[in-house]
């Protein structure tokens, strides 16, 4: 009995190695083959493509393509609008406190001001913060000792088409909600407040001057 089952596993290898083999060679030639090794059927024929439930949960094709970066390059300097006879030009809202997280408070709110006033804010941006050593003077002494640093933060509120009639009506509702520890000054817009934006580098300027 164990001879006869050891003959016909021996067979079925033998048909099953075939089988490998042919299904090799038809891969070689490119060819798509379906065979059975015993019982089983096998196919590597993937007849799921053609079901509509193909490719569900795929979802790259329907995002929008984004826009390419564009390259941050060098900032350049705006035209300055000069206004007419009846509306100003660029104006500049400084705004300068001690206290970083006043000043940017009352920023926001000069903002929404203008927005809901319906006038145009070109930028809103921050200049670079200035530090101011305090010294004193010890009794009955020459030497001067560090008695505190004193931080200053400016932010600017760009604006511009400010009439002439509002314009009263402005600064009288800006200088009313004006908090205690803020300065405001309205400036007209120039290339040299353009300029200011920008920290100055001397060692740079330095290096280019050599080069130049």
């Amino acid at each position: 009995m164990s001879g006869a089952l050891g003959k016909v596993l021996c067979l079925r290898k033998d048909a099953f190695s075939k089988q490998a083999l042919s299904f090799v060679r038809f891969q070689l030639r490119g060819e798509n083959p379906s065979f059975s090794a015993g019982s089983i059927l096998l196919s590597i024929s993937r007849s799921y493509r053609s079901k509509p439930t193909h490719g569900i949960g795929r979802y790259k094709h329907l995002l929008i393509p984004a826009e390419p970066k564009k390259k941050i390059g060098k900032s350049e300097m705006k035209p300055i609008s000069c206004g007419t006879d009846h509306t100003y030009g660029m104006l500049n809202v400084h705004l300068t406190a001690y206290d970083m997280t006043l000043v940017e408070s009352y920023t926001k709110y000069v903002h929404k001001l203008c927005n809901n006033c319906s006038i145009k804010v070109e930028e809103s941006y921050a200049m670079p913060t200035k530090t101011m050593e305090v010294l004193q003077i010890q009794e009955q002494s020459n030497k001067m000792l560090l008695d505190s640093v004193l931080t200053t933060h400016e932010r600017v509120v760009q604006i511009s088409n400010l009439s002439s009639t509002f314009a009263a009506i402005f600064l009288e509702i800006l200088q009313s909600n004006l908090p205690e520890g803020v300065n405001l000054s309205v400036r007209e817009h120039t290339e040299e407040a353009y300029k200011g934006r920008f920290k100055a580098r001397p060692e740079l300027e330095e290096l280019l001057a050599k080069m130049n």
